[in-house]
């Protein structure tokens, strides 16, 4: 039986309906402090947890008898700056409760770590897999934090838990939640809306991307990976395409010409500029075989169909 803690975030959602596909609807356990919604399969195994709660977990690993855990649940880098405290106290305590019932229960695990644990002083272009982790956001400590656990517990009690250093993530079938690559999300939905949008971040910002299906796919490739072709315990590097605001308004005006876009950068301007302009994941590529499938044009192209499709449906 397969847990997912953050079932309801931005990841978490596609994750599901993936997994769901894979191993059968009964066999996933979706849980998030969020309780049920109408829109929910009433008959599907669906629980609100909140992870830093180690006893109510338990009794769910009981319950259901757990062999694999996929922890997305998570303060992102935005809020985390607005609440340090709860940052750390979900992302780092939540974290340890996983492996140490991991080690306990001999559960395998996932883990998502961002590129945020970089910093100023990493180098910005093609960032190497083993570098200077500096972070300048508490969600970036947190995320480092969680790799040094990782390998800690991988290293001395042999949990098998494996870890994706995520990109920003663009979705059409969930809203953003909180992070800094944000922008790059809303951005659509204001197309659709408005024809314009008003950016938190630069038109010279660059950062690493990934669409959500490249993402499905690569923590589903990463945790089907037989144990000796996962060499990193840490965290992989892992991106698919890189590109700045304004690249990316220009992608879609070739869909929508009418389309305008202000830049009015705010408090997350600092945070993307701390974050690299493109990492090396040549050790994902090489480890267990990682090739992602859509570039910029491929997104933008994709997102304005079915992003469309989706608020359609929601006006009906």
């Amino acid at each position: 039986m397969i847990l997912v803690t953050g079932a309801k975030g931005q990841v978490g959602s596609d994750l599901v309906a993936a997994l769901r596909a894979r191993y059968g609807a009964q066999q996933v356990v979706e849980t998030d402090l969020q309780p049920r919604t109408q829109t929910d399969g009433q008959a599907l195994p669906y629980e609100v947890l909140d992870v830093r709660d180690r006893a109510q977990l338990e009794t769910l690993l009981d319950r259901y008898q757990v062999d694999t855990i996929y922890h997305l649940a998570g303060v992102l880098s935005a809020r985390g700056e607005k609440n340090p405290d709860l940052c750390w106290d979900v992302n780092v305590n939540g974290l340890r409760h996983m492996l140490d019932l991991a080690h306990e229960r001999g559960l395998k695990v996932f883990w998502p770590s961002s590129i945020a644990v970089f910093g100023s002083s990493t180098p910005k272009n093609r960032t190497p897999q083993d570098t200077v982790l500096a972070p300048a956001t508490m969600y970036g400590i947190s995320k480092v934090s969680g790799e040094l656990l990782c390998k800690y517990y991988a290293d001395r009690y042999g949990v098998d838990v494996r870890s994706l250093r995520l990109p920003g993530i663009i979705s059409y079938s969930a809203p953003p939640g909180g992070g800094t690559t944000d922008y790059a999300v809303e951005i659509f939905h204001e197309a659709l809306r408005q024809d314009a949008y008003t950016s938190f971040v630069g038109p010279q910002t660059r950062l690493p991307m990934m669409y959500m299906p490249d993402t499905i796919r690569a923590i589903l490739d990463l945790m089907h990976a037989a144990p000796e072709e996962v060499k990193v315990r840490t965290s992989y590097n892992l991106t698919a395409v890189s590109f700045s605001a304004e690249e990316l308004v220009k992608e879609i005006r070739k869909h929508r010409p009418g389309f305008t876009c202000r830049y009015e950068p705010d408090f997350r301007q600092s945070i993307a500029d701390s974050w690299p302009n493109d990492v090396d994941d040549s050790r994902a590529r090489e480890d267990w075989g990682w090739q992602p499938a859509y570039g910029l044009p491929e997104i933008v192209a994709d997102m304005l169909e079915k992003l469309a499709a989706v608020v359609a449906q929601a006006e009906r």
